[in-house]
């Protein structure tokens, strides 16, 4: 087996240490930049981009628009009043961040190389061999950076930890291949099992994520398909026969759902973007027992 190149470099833009919901034990979960899916409901706007963005917070802002006088890429202007990140322009020089006075700006996301997250990564070692945990790598999406997912999954390999990864599964078969090598464990995205409604919900249809889905519990991977439940989109009843049809068609005997929830309305704020779910009441394991009562009668084991 080939050595894994540990300078290599990527975005990432969270490292969470003692996650207990990424996969089995304790884990640390590495959350990527980037995502090709545009989910109307996602809760992690900032990790669409690959790249570094700055974010706005009102709060902080004492209108002065220093920002915009300082900014190398002149990639901040005014708009209704507001100061407007402009993200296509944006390098994320971090010239706007230091020039602050009211601290109202922020980068989100960082270039990190694969021993610099590994040595985070590793501090908790201990608490692995004794939950039975490891790595989880997250997202955004994993797959929009194949090759740094690669050999930080194959470093991780060579330390001997037990590795997840949370993903769409949209990708051609041979990245997703590529990357789910070194893979012990994955969850699984659904989104929807009509691909006319995914890409309504998502930008993108499900033809890729569920082949690459069925090919890895074919070969033998273990795979928890994750649905995450979203009102007006997913949550009927016969949304759930459906699913379960879906899930059955692919080899998947069990699923867990995800009841919707708000914890990134503000981001959208800070990213001068619209949230399309902004008045919808967050879901509860209570609203969904008759929902996941359908997928056991269909013979899916459905849980929470």
């Amino acid at each position: 087996m080939k050595k894994a190149d540990r300078n290599k470099q990527g975005t990432i833009f969270n490292i969470q240490k003692f996650s207990v919901n990424d996969g089995p034990g304790i884990r640390t979960t590495v959350f990527f930049k980037g995502c090709p899916l545009r989910c109307r409901w996602c809760a992690n706007p900032e990790s669409q981009l690959t790249r570094p963005q700055v974010l706005w917070n009102s709060s902080g802002c004492m209108d002065c628009r220093h920002c915009m006088e300082v900014c190398p890429q002149k990639a901040i202007s005014i708009h209704d009043d507001h100061i407007y990140i402009h993200h296509t322009q944006c390098n994320g020089c971090g010239t706007c961040i230091k020039e602050c006075p009211g601290k109202a700006l922020e980068l989100e996301g960082e270039w990190k190389t694969v021993n610099e997250i590994l040595q985070v990564v590793l501090q908790d070692r201990d608490f692995y061999e004794e939950s039975g945990g490891g790595l989880t790598i997250s997202g955004g999406e994993i797959l929009s950076q194949p090759s740094f997912a690669c050999e930080l999954l194959l470093a991780a390999k060579e330390e001997q930890l037990h590795t997840c990864c949370e993903t769409t599964g949209f990708a051609a078969p041979e990245i997703f291949d590529r990357v789910t090598e070194y893979v012990d464990y994955l969850l699984f995205d659904m989104k929807h099992w009509n691909s006319k409604t995914h890409a309504e919900g998502t930008g993108v249809s499900n033809e890729l994520p569920l082949l690459n889905m069925r090919r890895s519990i074919e070969k033998g991977k273990t795979v928890l398909p994750r649905i995450p439940v979203i009102p007006e989109f997913n949550d009927a009843p016969d949304d759930a026969i459906e699913f379960s049809k879906s899930l059955h068609e692919i080899g998947a005997k069990s699923c867990q759902l995800l009841p919707f929830h708000q914890f990134g309305e503000n981001k959208y704020h800070l990213l001068n973007q619209t949230y399309a779910y902004e008045n919808y009441p967050s879901l509860h394991r209570e609203d969904l027992e008759a929902y996941r009562n359908v997928f056991a009668e269909n013979n899916i084991d459905a849980f929470f």
